[in-house]
């Protein structure tokens, strides 16, 4: 098997991988190889040999009594057990329950093992690249991207080319009514990294999430950059709207300010990209009371009361539909955004419930429900 020592290097230095790694690989692939052209029921093992560069396939059997009934499961194609009187004669030292190895050869198995031996080392490699780009791309997460698109499918689904791998983006994660053809650069957020057991190792990115506002609002407000203004929660109902609470660190900077820019111009290039998505830029509060009241505007509060995870919010009745919001947006983002289940207690007259639900795991925008619900 002297060859294979060559094509382990060789694949190492192609694929960029550790010896160590291809070593592995190559070992497996080999085993496999031989389960499949010597037998399944057999144990295997490999020994490569750095001094000499050869690598060696051995058959372990076991060391049995004579009157063992394991041997009876020996065949004429190999040994699983061999009788301690026969082993002896090869070793006197040998005990029961001893393994000893025999050398076995593909070099003469002709065309069908080496056939096996291609695919197998073709996928295990596979494998071995997948888990060490999966290593790289795991911590990926959350990074903002922009890719080509390469293809389409029947399903709307975009599939994009990003470095080494492709990265697909799911119709769901796409802002309702934008469309890409090949050709397009997208600008999306890595939303997940995982290896299908068909497909392999994939990566799922969107433009939904509300993860990827806030890495739109990291490039264009420095401030937000050099972290001297804190995004502390965000909220989106994509291509319709969003809120998003922010603080600054130091008591000189603005932090709705220096997100929304002078004459609206950063905030604007962020809405743009999103489709014309309005974005609502809250200052954030450590009182809850006071973090609810600034996440329902453009409503005006009178009181708001925290019990347990429900916040009651009394308003005058002339401010409950800029509470509500058309087909219920506006609440709905503040239940997100702050994590409470929102109750209007209009002065003198009834109430309304909106519980936070994340954008990733709803519909964009479902009106007829929401009329339902809270009305114009």
């Amino acid at each position: 098997m002297e060859k294979i020592v060559n094509i382990i290097e060789a694949i190492a230095h192609e694929k960029g991988l550790k010896m160590s790694e291809a070593k592995e690989a190559v070992s497996t692939a080999l085993i496999k190889t031989a389960q499949k052209v010597f037998g399944e029921d057999y144990e295997y093992t490999v020994h490569i040999d750095e001094k000499n560069k050869e690598l060696n396939l051995f058959q372990k059997v076991l060391v049995v009594a004579d009157d063992d009934e394991r041997l009876q499961e020996n065949t004429e194609d190999g040994e699983k057990y061999i009788a301690l009187s026969e082993a002896k004669e090869a070793d006197n030292e040998l005990e029961i329950g001893d393994e000893i190895t025999y050398q076995l050869s593909l070099d003469n198995m002709g065309r069908t093992a080496a056939a096996i031996l291609y695919k197998e080392l073709e996928y295990h490699i596979q494998r071995l690249l997948e888990q060490n780009i999966f290593g790289r791309y795991k911590d990926k997460i959350g990074e903002l991207i922009s890719a080509p698109v390469t293809r389409v499918d029947n399903d709307e689904n975009t599939y994009l080319e990003y470095r080494e791998v492709q990265a697909i983006l799911p119709m769901k994660s796409r802002i309702k009514g934008e469309k890409f053809k090949v050709g397009d650069t997208v600008r999306c957020i890595i939303r997940r990294v995982y290896i299908d057991k068909k497909l392999g190792m994939q990566i799922e990115v969107s433009r939904t999430s509300p993860k990827f506002l806030e890495k739109l609002l990291e490039l264009q407000v420095p401030e937000i950059k050099d972290e001297l203004v804190i995004i502390h929660a965000s909220a989106r109902i994509p291509g319709e709207r969003a809120k998003i609470a922010l603080s600054a660190v130091t008591p000189n900077v603005d932090p709705v300010g220096a997100t929304v820019g002078t004459k609206g111009v950063r905030i604007n290039a962020v809405s743009q990209e999103l489709h014309g998505e309005n974005i609502d830029c809250i200052e954030y509060s450590t009182i809850p009371e006071k973090f609810v009241a600034r996440a329902m505007s453009p409503a005006i509060i009178s009181a708001v009361r925290i019990e347990g995870e429900k916040a009651i919010v009394t308003l005058p009745g002339d401010q409950k539909s800029k509470a509500i919001g058309k087909s219920g947006i506006n609440i709905r983002l503040a239940a997100m955004l702050t994590g409470f289940e929102i109750e209007l207690a209009e002065i003198g007259g009834t109430s309304t419930t909106s519980k936070g639900e994340s954008s990733e795991d709803t519909p964009q925008n479902n009106p007829d429900a929401l009329k339902a619900l809270f009305g114009d």
